[in-house]
């Protein structure tokens, strides 16, 4: 019981501070006041992060909430502006104080192209972020964004990482989900792909039985070959 208690406060918890709402995107005072590097990255400004480079401006620059110019390109959707940072020698790796990096950012953002642009320049898919030590597939699975989770797994992605709430994306996939067509065609990616659906969550009950309890049946489908039913 009591580990059922706790399993019921740990959904509870992750539901209402989804990965979107625990990510802090600079505000627009924020991007107001910003100079050299992170002016230029919020901007979009290729040029500009070019010229502040050979200048000697430091590409791994943090602001107050730990945001480097890398970070804050991904938040405001310039691609382009990632590229170069990540060409010119920004860190990839490197988290915000929320434990963000720019791949998971832009896989909650939903922001293929971004995401795209990132991996392209060498960007890891594979990195443990955010309070959870999940991953960026974890969060993008959790929030049912299917396109991310394609670009993620083949970029190399854990696909059964577990993380500090003993889930892993395809059980986020089930249960944080709505059962919704694009949750649907999360779980169809990552069992495609090869994820291990007979992994548990703290309590042992599966994916499948995740999915079962809550009548999701195009889930069960798509888990139905790998799961024995």
């Amino acid at each position: 019981m009591i580990r059922q208690i706790a399993a019921f406060l740990a959904l509870a918890a992750i539901t209402a501070c989804s990965p979107a709402a625990a990510q802090t995107p600079p505000s627009a005072s924020e991007i107001s006041a910003y100079r050299g590097l992170h002016a230029a990255a919020a901007a979009g400004d290729v040029a500009a992060i070019r010229g502040l480079v050979e200048q000697g401006a430091d590409l791994n620059a943090r602001d107050g909430n730990g945001r480097t110019p890398l970070h804050v390109a991904t938040f405001q959707r310039k691609g382009a502006a990632a590229q170069a940072l990540i060409k010119a020698g920004a860190d990839h790796a490197l988290l915000d104080k929320q434990r963000y990096d720019a791949v998971t950012i832009a896989a909650v953002a939903d922001d293929v192209p971004t995401l795209k642009a990132l991996l392209a320049s060498g960007a890891s898919a594979r990195l443990v972020t955010s309070i959870y030590d999940g991953t960026a597939l974890i969060a993008a699975a959790h929030l049912g964004h299917d396109g991310v989770v394609r670009e993620l797994i083949a970029a190399g992605a854990p696909l059964d990482h577990v993380n500090n709430l003993a889930w892993t994306a395809l059980i986020e996939a089930v249960i944080l989900g709505n059962g919704g067509p694009r949750h649907v065609e999360t779980v169809r990616a990552l069992v495609k792909a090869g994820a291990n659906a007979a992994i548990g969550d703290r309590d042992g009950v599966t994916p499948f039985e995740h999915a079962r309890r809550r009548g999701y049946r195009e889930m069960l489908a798509a888990m139905g070959s790998v799961s024995g039913r």
